[in-house]
């Protein structure tokens, strides 16, 4: 299968470009090689289904599972397709079972790519917590109304079928965190609190002082991305399948979606039923920083503001506030976002979540897009056949024709390495370039952080050195040591 993936041309129309190239590519360019090339030994065989799985926890876009308490009834997954126990319903009371489910590309029109249709599903995957901890996927279905032609999938179905099947899931896991996790939730929006920081808050001001370091290079990257990424003759037009009609309608559906609380971490946990999952390291990492952040972000206003009176009365930071909930969020009270803050301990809590989403949040779904994304079948970024509608008939040569075009993976290695370089001006988390506090005390504070900052990355640093002592996968996204201070990339 892998000899076939180095030589094979994809039946792309493209000039003699194989994958001996594609993959000279991958291992000059690429600063993880060897997660690269555990992505290209594991995930195509049928049998390490746990990393698959895995990489909803600790890959690039740990955002779309959740705890399963009852089974939505569009996956008709029965007790037989369980690895363990019972029944369904006692795997779902002990917490065993998770679900990922991709409604919001139901219905959506694909793109088309040089006049050849594109295929992107809304698939729902299953997965069942192990005795050994372990999360394994135990049924993916492609699309969202069960039907004959809509099988559901399951680890003991024919090779290609179930390769196929975590395929097109892979597939669109790429679309969520490109445009949802990623697009939206980080870039887009650090977007709406830099422009109403600098619309509304003087640069006396302690919000402006405190915020300023976090919106460093936002607006020019994203002026980027607008041009280069996401236009009408942008990189997904040109090469994925969410590309065009999709993206618009993937944008305003997961801006329907966002909430107030899933951009703060603990909520966001908490609301999901994760907090007792093992090895998520996404998890614990980012509970420490939201937590040093936090600590950090109440010192400071808390030297500022000695009431709340004081905050009620401060019309530059009402005014901040109800710009992001009127333009950011469309005035919509179902986001829980706040239109105004009343009391101290309220607006630590929103300015810790801003700084988290600059910082820690874009962090952890940027910095992997290279990691996991460098082999292209393990993060197809468009697919070219429509899925299996029976089981039994798919063969190697379906998968390799499913496969995105050579000059589509090109593309799509180069731009998710482009965004996961670090640039050579990087400023990391805690560090400031530019002298905005003078006195004492926020100064005393800064170093604090700091210092906790820097505990942190030793803890994290020993955690994945032990875990490569064991031959696992380190999860570094969230090492503060590495982690730029803004939106900058």
């Amino acid at each position: 299968m892998l000899q076939s993936l180095e030589t094979h041309s994809l039946h792309s129309g493209d000039p003699c470009f194989t994958f001996p190239t594609v993959g000279l590519l991958a291992l000059n360019i690429g600063t993880s090689v060897g997660l690269v090339r555990q992505c290209s030994e594991i995930y195509w065989s049928k049998f390490h289904n746990d990393f698959f799985a895995y990489q909803f926890l600790n890959g690039v876009n740990p955002m779309v599972i959740r705890r399963c308490t009852a089974l939505p009834s569009n996956f008709p997954v029965t007790d037989k397709m369980l690895l363990h126990g019972h029944s369904l319903e006692d795997e779902m009371k002990n917490g065993n079972i998770f679900l990922c489910d991709y409604k919001n590309f139901d219905g959506l029109q694909p793109n088309i790519i040089n006049g050849k249709a594109q295929y992107l599903m809304a698939p729902l995957v299953l997965l069942q917590k192990t005795p050994n901890d372990k999360l394994m996927p135990i049924a993916i279905q492609l699309k969202q109304t069960p039907a004959d032609d809509n099988p559901i999938f399951v680890p003991n179905d024919p090779e290609y079928d179930w390769l196929l099947a975590k395929t097109f899931v892979r597939s669109a896991e790429f679309t969520e965190h490109q445009l949802n996790s990623h697009l939206l939730r980080t870039h887009l929006l650090a977007e709406v609190f830099a422009v109403s920081l600098l619309r509304n808050v003087p640069r006396v001001h302690p919000l402006y002082k405190l915020l300023m370091p976090h919106m460093r290079y936002t607006l020019q990257i994203n002026i980027l991305a607008r041009y280069l990424l996401v236009s009408d003759n942008g990189f997904f037009k040109k090469n994925t399948a969410s590309g065009g009609e999709a993206l618009i309608t993937i944008l305003q559906r997961s801006l329907s979606s966002l909430t107030y609380r899933s951009l703060c971490i603990p909520d966001n946990i908490a609301d999901r039923g994760l907090e007792s999952v093992p090895n998520f390291y996404y998890r614990d990492d980012g509970l420490r920083i939201w937590k040093i952040i936090n600590s950090f972000v109440k010192g400071i206003l808390k030297y500022y503001y000695k009431s709340n009176k004081e905050i009620q009365k401060d019309p530059e930071l009402q005014n901040w506030i109800g710009d992001i909930f009127k333009h950011g969020f469309l005035s919509k009270e179902s986001s829980g976002i706040p239109k105004s803050i009343p009391t101290v301990d309220e607006l630590v809590k929103f300015v810790t979540m801003v700084i988290f989403t600059c910082s820690a949040q874009h962090s952890a779904v940027n910095t992997g897009q290279y990691d996991y994304g460098g082999f292209m079948p393990n993060t197809p970024i468009t697919l070219q056949l429509p899925p299996p509608t029976q089981k039994g008939l798919a063969n190697e040569n379906t998968l390799l024709q499913t496969l995105p075009t050579i000059s589509g993976t090109f593309n799509g290695m180069a731009v998710m390495w482009l965004l996961s370089k670090r640039s050579s001006d990087s400023v990391i988390l805690g560090l400031y370039r530019e002298e905005y506090f003078t006195e004492e005390t926020p100064c005393k504070l800064i170093k604090v952080f700091q210092g906790e900052l820097k505990k942190l990355s030793e803890d994290i640093n020993k955690r994945n050195k032990s875990l490569e002592n064991e031959s696992k996968i380190p999860y570094t996204y969230m090492d503060p040591a590495v982690m730029e201070n803004s939106v900058a990339i």
